[in-house]
């Protein structure tokens, strides 16, 4: 890797683990067309947690899904690291999501038949490549998962599958990992466990994680919220609170 050289009095810039430019998304056409996103250039920083919030119909989870490479734009571009998703064909998007990318949705989405640590390990199995041990073994010590490692699903409670779910999508170690309303299935309880841990991988192991969210709670996890209304990035708050993110959501009824 080549050498940062920061002058004196300058400060290196942040490194961008994906970004879009001029991102528009249009579903239908004529007078059933909904623009869903308009025009959005927003940059996710490495090493950071970003929440997206906006009501109903805002757009945020279809920026998610665009940026993340589940869904593809309409005009403008979505960038993970140097790579434009527009330029990649089906089989380079799919190993870009699978060695680059991780997942953690709302549904668990954990295979009943396998045990916690098949599933955590389950990506690594189906591309072949056996893992990092050590990055394993930290991932289910973040995770609070070492003495849950042999449990089926249906022996965990949902905060645990949710964890499991997020170590699943850590274990490959991967630049960037996207959560579309991961705590939306949990209680008040569940929810700021798995928030807790998902900071923690941020702190402690230097992972990237954006994620949707309706919770104000959830989203005072994060180091940024970014506020999303028709299809528009229209405010961002740093370092948010509970209280604060609420006030600024309350104005979406003004």
């Amino acid at each position: 890797m080549p050498t940062v050289v920061v002058q004196p009095g300058t400060r290196a810039l942040p490194a961008i683990a994906a970004h879009t430019i001029d991102a528009v998304k249009i579903y239908g056409r004529g007078q059933t067309e909904v623009r869903a996103l308009d025009g959005i250039t927003v940059e996710f920083e490495a090493h950071r947690f970003t929440a997206i919030m906006g009501p109903s119909g805002s757009g945020k989870s279809t920026l998610l899904h665009c940026v993340a490479g589940l869904d593809t734009l309409t005009s403008g571009q979505a960038f993970i690291g140097d790579d434009d998703l527009s330029t990649l064909d089906d089989r380079h998007l799919t190993v870009l999501r699978r060695d680059q990318v991780g997942f953690v949705f709302q549904a668990y989405n954990l295979v009943p038949t396998l045990t916690a640590i098949e599933n955590i390990t389950l990506p690594l199995r189906l591309a072949g490549r056996k893992g990092d041990k050590g990055w394993i073994r930290t991932v289910v010590e973040t995770m609070g998962l070492t003495d849950r490692l042999e449990h089926h699903p249906s022996e965990l409670s949902g905060g645990q599958q949710q964890r499991v779910a997020v170590a699943r999508a850590l274990a490959t170690r991967p630049q960037i990992i996207f959560g579309d309303e991961p705590t939306g299935n949990l209680d008040s309880q569940s929810s700021a466990e798995v928030m807790t841990f998902m900071r923690r991988a941020v702190d402690e192991m230097s992972q990237t994680i954006v994620i949707v969210t309706h919770d104000p709670r959830a989203a005072s996890y994060a180091d940024r919220t970014l506020f999303l209304a028709d299809g528009r990035v229209v405010d961002e708050m740093l370092e948010p609170t509970a209280d604060l993110v609420l006030e600024r959501m309350k104005r979406f009824g003004e």
